[in-house]
């Protein structure tokens, strides 16, 4: 059976209830096979059956559920105020209590004002009042609206007419703020789809074409002018310019990039013009899958949050019980005045009812998560920022981590400047020993061989010509250098196998194997022509950003690698590691992450996303480096950095915290506010406006704070 899924941005989608509106709408569409909506980005994707229905279909179905479709790519704003049907409801509900408060010191009959506060409650209660009912309904809940509807009409009942329209004018503000909080939470993924250009300059059989980004396809040839942005991942095939990557990696300097480099969707061009092949295409490239990642993260409810929510779905229909229970029982069992206690058991209703503590950890989560994404730093889900924040130790592996993952040579020493090898072979120069090296390297693809080639070509000294290459496993290589048989490899390649005296050399190779540095040496079966040493060098922040680290909280910083145990240690002495495991295998590492586990609680291990994934999966949390543009990183870690930034982690890991620290805050304050108000009414000094106010005020408040997260900076 064939499928296809598309991807619909709607508008009026400002909560779960719309949501499961949507879901219920499309329940049972013909050829419709999966429906899944993102509330917190206005998203609904469907699988179905092209055969049986289309999507233009789809969307006039969703466009009859009161959701229309977005055109292209944009994402849906809010209505103008004056627009806005739950705006002007709650404007309306308003102005008629206020003509009823007006009314009641005339001459009007009583009749007016009631009629008037009645009109206030039904208006503003609609909305609210119809997803009480739809809940109550379909999904067989008593929420907050339904507690807040209750009280309403229990209000108007007990001759309190002025005070039910209060609740449900007052209510309904909130109902109208929720679509516009929303849209702010929305920011960053609305900042994500702005980063890429709408139109593309394409070289199409020899003439240049401007076409809507979505229509370029693999391969085609696309123009980037200086200042412009990169309309899709692709690569550089002609030109040279500096590219600001900081809108997708969060890197703080321009990036060079030249014929033969990779760019990113969404990045900018500096002063140099670029031809670029397209090598994804637009619903592929970078911040596409940036964007989807961070969706996805935004429905993932943290351990907290699915907490708070079963606690609501329980708590709440409690609080109905305990108004009934404060409603009846004094009366019945003291002789108590039934109107006063049947007042008090709606101020509860209002007091107890938990919004503020219900909306205080996803608010605050969305608005994190989005702002991560802004700055280089994917979370997949409210788990993880809370699993970040717990995290005792890190684990790092080394190459490409703490290392640049691209070997260097560090120092080069020609032996045959020793006056006895001079006297035996006075034409072998610096030049030609080095020459020699590269030649012998040229015809490997080992790392360390390439960087030897790569310091010739710095030091512009040409590969001599090597023939009869052979590979000596674990040891070096050798090849014919004209008549003369060449050696290149470790130490004990000459020593054990060619039986060549190194003493005069021990200290300088000892010297260079202290630094933490590979030493290579050069010569045939009777001497040693050079020594090369070799090393992944250290990331120039990367001693900042462990000691950024540990001044985030982190007790220890632990470094894996396959390497020896003497380079594992001058690494992790000159960077500030605090322990190492050295000489380890891919499964020795997730040996590793279970000891560390098990002796210090929550691990975060960071690697490449790819030889690391074993220990990624086995850590509390994997942390994937340089994400960017790669697919594996992007999939197999929780949380992608998506520059080779190391400081980036020291950032996860303070928006973690800080995160936690705002949840805590918010979760305090709605307790407080709860207990004082439910006290306040159960006692009768709270007046029905009062509690709604209370509970308004510390709604906002909640809302506000959660949205500091939009601005947190490391």
């Amino acid at each position: 059976m064939a499928t296809k899924q598309r991807d619909f941005r709607v508008s009026n989608m400002d909560c779960e209830a719309e949501a499961a509106a949507i879901e219920r709408g499309l329940k049972d569409f013909p050829g419709l096979i999966k429906v899944k909506v993102y509330p917190k980005s206005a998203k609904v994707a469907l699988t179905f059956e092209p055969d049986k229905t289309s999507p233009d279909m789809l969307k006039e179905k969703l466009e009859s559920l009161g959701f229309p479709v977005q055109e292209g790519r944009e994402m849906a704003a809010q209505s103008a105020r004056w627009r806005n049907p739950k705006v002007l409801t709650s404007a309306v509900s308003g102005v008629l209590l206020g003509i009823g408060f007006l009314a009641s010191f005339t001459t009007a009959p009583p009749m007016v004002s009631t009629a008037l506060y009645v009109a206030a409650m039904l208006v503003g209660g609609y909305y609210f009042g119809r997803e009480a009912l739809e809940e109550l309904i379909y999904e067989r809940e008593v929420g907050i609206e339904f507690l807040m509807t209750i009280a309403a009409v229990v209000a108007t009942l007990l001759g309190l007419p002025g005070e039910g329209a209060m609740l449900a004018f007052l209510y309904s503000i909130s109902e109208a703020a929720e679509g516009y909080t929303e849209e702010k939470t929305r920011g960053a993924i609305k900042a994500l789809m702005d980063l890429t250009p709408k139109m593309a300059l394409v070289r199409r059989e020899g003439r240049e074409t401007e076409i809507p980004v979505e229509e370029l396809v693999l391969d085609d040839i696309f123009i980037v002018k200086p200042g412009q942005s990169i309309a899709t991942d692709g690569e550089v095939v002609t030109g040279g310019s500096s590219v600001n990557q900081a809108p997708v990696t969060g890197e703080s300097v321009p990036v060079e990039k030249n014929i033969g480099d990779v760019v990113f969707a969404g990045s900018i061009n500096g002063e140099g013009f670029l031809e670029v092949r397209a090598t994804k295409t637009f619903a592929d490239n970078t911040i596409a899958r940036i964007i989807h990642m961070v969706e996805e993260a935004q429905e993932q409810k943290g351990q907290s949050q699915r907490f708070i929510e079963t606690f609501g779905k329980r708590y709440s229909p409690l609080v109905l019980l305990a108004g009934v229970l404060i409603a009846i029982v004094p009366p019945f069992a003291f002789g108590s005045d039934w109107t006063t206690w049947l007042v008090r058991a709606t101020v509860f209703i209002v007091a107890a009812a938990p919004c503020a503590l219900a909306i205080s950890i996803p608010i605050t989560l969305v608005a994190s998560l989005g702002t991560g994404a802004r700055n280089g730093v994917l979370i997949k889900g409210g788990l993880y920022v809370e699993q970040l924040a717990k995290i005792k130790v890190i684990a790092l592996d080394k190459t490409g981590t703490i290392t640049r993952g691209r070997p260097e040579v560090t120092d080069f020493i020609p032996l045959a400047a020793d006056a006895e090898l001079a006297e035996e072979d006075e034409s072998l120069s610096p030049e030609k020993i080095l020459g020699a090296a590269a030649g012998i390297e040229k015809r490997s693809q080992h790392p360390l061989a390439q960087a030897i080639v790569r310091y010739a070509e710095e030091q512009s000294v040409a590969p001599l010509e090597a023939v009869d290459f052979r590979s000596l496993t674990g040891a070096g290589a050798s090849a014919k250098l004209g008549d003369l048989t060449a050696y290149i490899g470790s130490p004990d390649l000459f020593q054990n196998q060619l039986k060549v005296d190194l003493d005069r050399t021990i200290d300088d190779i000892n010297r260079l194997q202290s630094e933490g540095k590979t030493v290579v040496v050069i010569g045939d079966e009777g001497h040693a022509w050079g020594l090369l040493a070799i090393r992944d060098n250290i990331r120039a922040n990367a001693v900042r950003a462990i000691k950024g680290l540990h001044d985030a909280g982190v007790a220890k910083v632990v470094m894996l690698t396959g390497d020896n145990r003497r380079t594992a240690e001058a690494i992790a002495s000159e960077v500030g590691i605090d322990e190492f495991y050295a000489d380890l295998k891919p499964e020795d590492k997730v040996t590793s992450i279970r000891d560390l586990s098990r002796r210090y609680g929550a691990v975060a291990m960071v690697g490449d996303g790819v030889n690391d994934a074993p220990a990624l999966a086995e850590a509390t949390v994997g942390v994937a480096m340089g994400a960017a543009g790669t697919d594996v990183a992007l999939e197999t870690a929780d949380v992608a950095l998506m520059a080779d930034d190391l400081e980036k982690l020291v950032y996860a890991l303070r928006l973690a915290r800080r995160n936690q620290s705002v949840v805590r805050q918010n979760l305090v304050l709605s307790g407080v506010v709860i207990t004082v108000l439910v006290i306040g009414a159960v006692a009768g000094y709270f007046s029905l406006p009062i509690a709604v106010l209370g509970h308004e005020i510390s709604e906002f408040v909640v809302i506000g704070s959660g949205l500091r997260m939009l601005r947190f900076r490391q």
